[in-house]
Formats: structure tokens, C-alpha cells, sequence
């Protein structure tokens, strides 16, 4: 896999449906005392400024948002349901409050300290070379649980790794193995924000072709 390659703040200065299906195939990395951990991005959710009533822009500039108003390519994390942190990307440019949530990764680096972070379930189990852990790092609490991301890396430049978080280049995805459809978890919110087709996946089938065997 060709990883290596920070992407710089401009990258994420554009709709946040671009970036959001720009970064499937990108690489997720933390480090943290000394350790490196890593996942392939395979699923992200766009979230577009004040008028989508999907985003917490909507409220306007508050503590809790001030990091979305802020310059594209910075961290927002934020913690939900009593007990998870959500990692996002700020996107466009300053004062527009766009938002890609990461909705999962595959892991790649830094197993063995992914698994002190967070046990893998009993049910998973790798069936074939680069098939997924299944419920391991398949959703946005799970995969901060994973890479230990929390409140203290919210406002994180993810285009600096000095700061422990950050996204380098990793597989082109074509679109063939892209899946688009509606963004999940906001029931509540009314159309059309309800069907926006702003939530975009990796085929599965496709992951075992770009994979390396998982340890």
C-alpha cells in the first residue's frame, strides 16, 4: 500500500461530499507514546454547513462547534450517547461549519495495541487475507475506542503528525466499488436532510483485493 503522503490542509478545503468520498482509501493514523496505529478509511459521512439540519452547525458558533467554524483539515471530535467519541474533518473553507464524520476504518498497523484499546469481540474472526474483524472497528465509537481518540485531540491539525492525529494518502478507490446512499443514525432529522445520499462506502467484496493479511 502507498501510505507515507500527509494530506494538506487544502485537501479538505472543498464539499464536504468530495472530501468524504476522497478520504475512502485513505489512512487513518495515531500515534501515541511512541506507537503507531492505522486504518483504512472505508466508510464517511458528509455533513454540510448551518442549512443542513443533519449538522451540528445548525445551532450556530458555539464551544461545542467552534472547531467547525474554524480552518478546514482540524479535528472535530465530540463525544455522543453518554460514552462515545465521533471523529470528523473540517471541511471547506473557514466560517462555512462543514463536517466529514469517519464512520469506519480497517485496520492496519499497531494490531496488537489496537486490541489492548479495544478487545475484539468473541464473534470476530478473519475468514480469508484481508477480510475484516468483524465488529472491531466497524463504526465511528468503535474505531476512537481503537486508536484512543478523544476530547484532548479536538482541534488536532490532521495534516500534522506532531499532533499524534493525522490522514495520509493511501489506495485510489474506483467508483465502481463506491456505495452512496443515506446518511444513518438521524432518524429525527427532517427531509430532505433525512435522504441525502451523503453517506459513501467501500464495497466489502472489493477490501480483500487491496488488503494485506491480517495478523
Amino acid at each position: 500500500m502507498n501510505t507515507g503522503q500527509v494530506l494538506p490542509a487544502s485537501f479538505y478545503e472543498r464539499p464536504p461530499q468530495a472530501v468524504a468520498r476522497s478520504l475512502l482509501g485513505a489512512v487513518l493514523v495515531r500515534s501515541e507514546g511512541g506507537r503507531r496505529m492505522s486504518g483504512l478509511i472505508v466508510e464517511a459521512e458528509a455533513y454540510h454547513g448551518q442549512t443542513d439540519l443533519a449538522c451540528h452547525a445548525r445551532h450556530g458558533l458555539t464551544t461545542r462547534t467552534q472547531v467547525m467554524f474554524g480552518p478546514p483539515g482540524k479535528a472535530y471530535v465530540y463525544f455522543t450517547y453518554g460514552n462515545h467519541w465521533m471523529l470528523n474533518a473540517v471541511c471547506e473553507p473557514e466560517g462555512m461549519a462543514s463536517a466529514v464524520l469517519v464512520r469506519a476504518i480497517r485496520a492496519l498497523e499497531g494490531l496488537e495495541w489496537i486490541a489492548e484499546n479495544r478487545p475484539r469481540p468473541p464473534s470476530c474472526r478473519s475468514t480469508r487475507p484481508g477480510q475484516e474483524l468483524r465488529g472491531w472497528t466497524d463504526g465511528p465509537g468503535k474505531l476512537c475506542q481503537a486508536l484512543k481518540i478523544n476530547g484532548a485531540l479536538n482541534g488536532a491539525d490532521l495534516s500534522d503528525p506532531a499532533g499524534g492525529l493525522w490522514i495520509e494518502k493511501g489506495e485510489s478507490i474506483p467508483d465502481e466499488q463506491v456505495i452512496i446512499g443515506p446518511r444513518v443514525g438521524i432518524q429525527s432529522v427532517p427531509e430532505p436532510w433525512l435522504s441525502k445520499p451523503w453517506r459513501y462506502r467501500v464495497n466489502p467484496g472489493y477490501l480483500a483485493e487491496i488488503l494485506p493479511e491480517e495478523g
